[in-house]
C-alpha cells in the first residue's frame, strides 16, 4: 500500500514581468537549538545549491537543498520556494535515505480527483502556495526519521525577457539559517556573444562584495556565489544569516544586426532588437479614475506619478488626461502637444486632480478613444506615431454602462486595433479579470499596481517600459509552406529596449534553412530586411555543449507557444476556448510543463508519515490565495475585503498572506453588535440581529442573521438605516427613504449611494470605506427562514488606525503563521495550529460564502477557521462587542 502526496502547482502567465529566482531553504518551525549554529531543532541544512543555466535567453534552474535529521526522534522539514511568475515546473522529487521519489505531471482534474481520494482516507493537506508581486511560492513537508538525509530538487524552465535594454534574473535570498555549502551558480551561453554582465545583491557588505564572482568572454558569461560560514553570520559570534535580500542578474548581447535566427533538430527561434532607430513621436491618452474610493493615498500617487511622467514627455509627443468619477471630465477636447507651455499647464491640472463620485469607467474610456480616434481622423497627429491608451482604476464600474461584457463590446468596436489599451488596475478591489480581457483584445496587457508605498514607482515604470516606441506594425513573415506551429509574428510596436521573440516548428523536420522577411514603420521610414540562417551556422555557435540542456529550442517553443495560447483563452469563449484548452493540455503533457492546465503529482511509500495536498497556483485575474488543498481548490477570490454575512459568518482578508481568517459569533435575536467604530473619522457602523421565524428548542443551536444595519457619520450628522425592508437616510432633521424595488443612485454632501434592485446597495461616506450592504431574499411563506443582509467593506484603509468593533479591528495589518497541519473531525477539513497575536489557537481549514455578485448562492471562500465566537482571534471576548442600539 502507498499513501499519496499530492502536489498540483498551477502557474500563470501574468504580465511580462523580468525573470524572478527565488532562492528558498528548508525551513525549521520549533525554536533554535543553541549548541549548534547549523542545527534547528534537530535538522541541519549542510547543503543548498541554485544551479541556473541560459542558453539564448532560455533559463533551466535547478535548486537543490539537503538535510539530515540530528535529532533522536522523527522531526518535520519545510521545503519553501518561491518561482518566478513566468516560469514552468518541469520537475520536482524528494530523496530520502537514497530513495528518490519522482514527480509526474497530470492533467489538472485527474491529479485533482486523485488529491480528493487521498483526503477521504483521512490525509491532511502538506503543501502551501501564495503570491508575491512577481513570484509564486509552494512549501511541502516530510516526516524523516532520525540520523535519516532528505534531498529536494526543483527543476523550472523559463524564457529571459528584455526590458531597459538588459535581461534579468532576480533571486530572493533567505535561508533563514547558517547553511555549510551555500552556493549560487549561473551560467550563460549566448551565440551573440555577451556585452555586459552585473551582479549584485541588497544584503551584500563589503566583506561579501568580494564573494561574487563574475567572469564573461564572447559567448560565455558565469557567476557565482558561494560564501563561507563566517561569512553568511550578521557578526563575527552571531548565529543568525546575513543572507536575506536580493541578489539580481542583468545582461545583453552583441547586436551587430536588427535580428539572430537559430536553427537546432526541426526548430528555430528568431530574436529581435534593432538599435539606433530614431523614437517615434507618441500620442497617449491617460485615462484616470478619480472615484471616491480613490481619495488619500491612491490620488496622492497617481499625482505624484503622472507629475514625473509629465517630466519624461518628449516635445514631439501628443497627450491628454479624461478623468472620470460618476462624471467623465477631460483637460482639452483634443490632444495636445508637449510643448512648455502646455506641460507647465498640465501640471497645474495634475495637481488639482481631486477624486469625487462613483466609476464611470465606461464613459471615461469612451471620451479618451473618441479623443484618440478624431485625433488620426483629423490627420492631427503625425502619420507616422504610436498612439497608446493607459487606463487607471482601482474600482468597478458602477455609473453608465457597468456591466464589463458590454464595456468590453464597446471598446473593441471603437479602438478597431489601431491602437494598444493598457489597463493599470489599483489594489484588489479591481475585477483584474475583465481588465485583462480588455486589454487584450486590444493588443495591449494589464499590470496590478500593487497598493504600497512604492506605488507611484510602479505607475511611473510601467509608463517607462511603453514610453519609447521605435517602430509600429513590425510583421515577420515565414514560409507559409515550410513552418507549422508558427508563436506570434505580429506586434503593434516594438519599444527601445525590448526584444521580439518568435519561434516556430518545420514541416519537414530535415529542413535546414530558413529565409525570414521583416518589415516595421519607423518614425523616418520603413524598416525592411531579409534574413537567412542555417542549421550549420547555429551548429559552429554551439560548440560549447556542457552549455546546452537538450532540446532547448523546442521547448523554448513549446513554453512560448504555451504561454501565448494561455494569453489567447483569456479572452475567449465557446468552442474556441475548448479548442486552445486541448491544445494547451497537449503540450504541457508533452513537454511536462505544470501550467494552469495541470498538476504535479509525487507519491511516497506508507512508512512515511506525510500528508496529501494540492496547492492551486491561480493567475493574476484570480488572485486568489493558495490554500490547502483540503476543502477543495480550484477557487477563484474576488478582490481583498472584510465582510460579515448569513449566520453570523465573518471573514477577514489577510492580503499579505493572500489567505483569509474567519470566525462566527453566536448570540440572540436582538442583541446589536459593534462591527465598525472609527472615532476619527466619526463612521460607526453596528448590526442587529434577528433570528428564524420560530425558535428552535435548542436554544444554544439558534441560527441568527443581521436584520437591520446602522450606518452613521457623527461628524456630518448623517445616519443611513439599512433593513431587508428599506433604505433609510438621515440628514440632520430631513429623512429620505427607499425600498429594495428602487433603481437610485443618489450623490449628496458627504453620501453616495447606489441601490441595484433587489440586491445590493454600495454606500460610501465622505472620504472613507465604502459599503456593499447585500440582500438576502427567501421564499415569504417558507415556514422558517426570512430576509437578511450581509456587510462587506471596501477600501477599509481609508479609516484611521484607532478603528474598533468585531471588523474594524482587522482593517489594521494582522501577521500568522499556520503550523501542524493534521487530520480533524471532517477528513475533508484538516486542523491546524495558527499562531497569531502571540497565542497558539486550533483552526480548521473550510469555507465561507462571498454574495456580492451572486446573492443566491455566493463563491466559497477558503479560510482558516477560529473557533468559540472568535475567541484569541479577536480583541477581548465577543460579549465587549454588545451595544445598546444601532446609532
Amino acid at each position: 500500500m502507498e499513501s499519496r502526496l499530492l502536489l498540483c502547482i498551477l502557474l500563470s502567465i501574468p504580465a511580462f514581468a523580468s525573470s524572478d529566482l527565488l532562492v528558498t531553504h528548508v525551513r525549521n518551525i520549533k525554536k533554535r537549538n543553541a549548541e549548534n549554529d547549523l542545527v534547528v531543532n534537530g535538522i541541519e541544512i549542510y547543503s543548498m545549491k541554485i544551479d541556473s543555466k541560459v542558453t539564448s535567453r532560455f533559463a533551466r534552474n535547478v535548486i537543490t537543498s539537503r538535510a539530515v535529521n540530528r535529532g533522536n526522534v522523527h522531526k518535520e522539514v519545510f521545503f519553501d520556494v518561491e518561482l518566478p511568475k513566468t516560469a514552468f515546473i518541469t520537475n520536482f522529487s524528494m530523496t530520502i535515505d537514497g530513495v528518490t521519489y519522482p514527480g509526474y505531471i497530470k492533467e489538472k482534474e485527474a491529479a485533482k480527483q486523485e488529491y480528493e481520494k487521498a483526503v477521504s482516507k483521512g490525509q491532511t493537506a502538506g503543501l502551501v502556495k501564495a503570491s508575491g508581486r512577481k513570484t509564486e511560492k509552494f512549501t511541502v513537508s516530510v516526516n524523516i526519521a532520525a540520523a535519516s538525509k532528505v534531498t529536494f530538487e526543483l527543476t523550472y524552465e523559463e524564457l529571459l525577457k528584455r526590458q531597459f535594454g538588459k535581461y534579468e534574473m532576480f533571486i530572493k535570498v533567505k535561508p533563514k539559517q547558517l547553511v555549510k555549502d551555500f552556493e549560487i551558480d549561473i551560467s550563460i551561453f549566448e551565440p551573440q556573444g555577451i556585452t555586459e554582465l552585473e551582479a549584485e545583491g541588497t544584503f551584500i557588505t563589503n566583506d561579501l562584495q568580494n564573494v561574487i564572482k563574475k567572469t564573461f568572454s564572447d559567448k560565455k558569461g558565469h557567476i557565482s556565489f558561494k560564501p563561507t560560514l563566517d561569512q553568511q553570520r550578521t557578526c563575527a559570534n552571531c548565529s543568525q544569516s546575513l543572507l536575506d535580500g536580493d541578489f539580481t542578474v542583468k545582461y545583453d548581447v552583441k547586436r551587430t544586426t536588427p535580428d539572430n535566427l537559430q536553427i537546432v533538430n526541426g526548430y528555430f527561434v528568431h530574436f529581435f532588437a534593432p538599435t539606433n532607430l530614431p523614437q517615434l513621436p507618441k500620442n497617449i491618452i491617460f485615462v484616470i479614475d478619480i472615484s471616491g474610493s480613490m481619495s488619500g493615498r491612491e490620488i496622492e500617487q497617481t499625482r505624484e506619478a503622472l507629475l514625473k511622467i509629465l517630466d519624461d514627455i518628449r516635445d514631439d509627443d501628443f497627450f491628454n488626461f479624461i478623468l472620470f468619477g460618476s462624471d467623465v471630465h477631460t483637460w482639452k477636447e483634443k490632444l495636445i502637444k508637449a510643448t512648455p507651455e502646455n506641460l507647465d499647464e498640465a501640471r497645474k491640472f495634475v495637481r488639482g486632480i481631486d477624486t469625487e463620485g462613483m466609476t464611470n469607467l465606461y464613459g471615461g474610456m469612451m471620451k479618451g478613444i473618441e479623443i484618440l480616434n478624431a485625433a488620426h481622423e483629423e490627420k492631427f497627429v503625425p502619420k507616422r506615431s504610436a498612439s497608446i491608451i493607459i487606463m487607471l482604476t482601482d474600482g468597478q464600474p458602477n455609473v453608465g454602462i457597468s456591466n464589463t461584457e458590454d464595456i468590453r463590446t464597446h471598446v473593441k468596436k471603437a479602438i478597431e486595433g489601431k491602437y494598444p489599451l493598457y489597463n493599470l488596475g489599483f489594489g484588489y478591489g479591481v475585477d483584474y479579470g475583465f481588465l485583462e480581457k480588455m486589454a487584450l483584445e486590444n493588443k495591449g496587457l494589464a499590470r496590478r499596481i500593487y497598493p504600497d508605498s512604492d506605488s507611484a514607482l510602479q505607475l511611473q515604470g510601467f509608463y517607462d517600459e511603453v514610453s519609447n516606441p521605435m517602430l509600429m506594425d513590425v510583421e515577420l513573415h515565414y514560409p507559409e509552406n515550410e513552418i507549422s506551429g508558427l508563436t506570434k509574428n505580429s506586434f503593434k510596436h516594438f519599444y527601445d529596449g525590448s526584444e521580439i521573440v518568435v519561434a516556430g516548428r518545420f514541416a519537414d523536420i530535415n529542413q535546414n534553412s530558413l529565409t525570414v522577411d521583416v518589415k516595421g514603420e519607423g518614425a523616418n521610414d520603413v524598416l525592411s530586411f531579409t534574413t537567412q540562417q542555417d542549421a550549420e551556422q547555429t551548429a559552429k555557435a554551439f560548440q560549447e555543449q556542457e552549455y546546452i540542456f537538450g532540446d532547448y529550442i523546442e521547448r523554448l517553443w513549446a513554453y512560448l507557444t504555451i504561454e501565448q495560447l494561455l494569453e489567447k483563452r483569456t479572452a475567449a469563449t465557446g468552442e474556441e476556448k475548448e479548442n486552445l484548452t486541448a491544445e494547451v493540455l497537449d503540450l504541457s503533457l508533452k513537454y511536462k510543463f505544470v501550467t494552469p492546465l495541470t498538476s504535479m503529482v509525487v507519491t511516497k511509500p506508507e512508512d512515511y508519515d506525510n500528508q496529501a495536498g494540492i496547492a492551486d497556483k491561480t493567475t493574476e485575474a484570480q488572485a486568489a490565495p493558495v490554500v490547502m488543498q483540503a476543502p477543495p481548490l480550484f477557487l477563484s477570490r474576488p478582490a481583498w475585503y472584510t465582510s460579515v454575512d448569513g449566520d453570523p459568518h465573518f471573514i477577514i482578508s489577510v492580503p499579505q498572506k493572500e489567505d483569509a481568517i474567519c470566525f462566527n459569533i453566536n448570540e440572540k435575536p436582538g442583541d446589536v453588535l459593534s462591527l465598525i467604530n472609527d472615532p476619527v473619522t466619526g463612521i460607526t457602523v453596528n448590526g442587529e440581529l434577528i433570528g428564524d421565524k420560530k425558535a428552535n428548542s435548542d436554544a444554544n443551536s439558534q441560527n441568527t442573521y443581521f436584520g437591520k444595519l446602522g450606518i452613521a457619520n457623527k461628524y456630518l450628522n448623517l445616519k443611513v438605516t439599512v433593513t431587508s425592508e428599506k433604505i433609510t437616510i438621515q440628514n440632520g432633521n430631513e429623512k429620505t427613504a427607499f425600498t429594495w424595488l428602487d433603481s437610485v443612485t443618489l450623490q449628496q454632501e458627504g453620501l453616495t449611494l447606489i441601490i441595484n434592485k433587489e440586491k445590493n446597495l454600495v454606500l460610501s461616506m465622505g472620504d472613507g470605506a465604502s459599503f456593499v450592504i447585500v440582500l438576502h431574499q427567501v421564499w415569504k411563506k417558507h415556514p422558517l427562514h426570512q430576509d437578511f443582509l450581509g456587510l462587506y467593506t471596501l477600501k477599509s484603509h481609508k479609516l484611521s488606525e484607532q478603528t474598533h468593533g468585531l471588523l474594524g479591528q482587522f482593517f489594521h495589518p494582522i501577521d500568522f503563521t499556520i503550523l501542524e497541519i493534521h487530520p480533524g473531525s471532517d477528513p475533508k477539513k484538516p486542523d491546524a495550529t495558527m499562531i497569531i497575536k502571540n497565542k497558539e489557537l486550533t483552526v480548521t481549514r473550510g469555507w465561507q460564502k462571498d454574495y456580492r455578485k451572486d446573492p443566491k448562492h455566493g463563491i466559497d471562500i477558503p479560510c482558516w477557521f477560529v473557533h468559540n465566537n472568535g475567541a484569541g482571534l479577536i480583541d477581548g471576548v465577543h460579549t465587549d462587542y454588545l451595544v445598546s442600539s444601532l446609532f
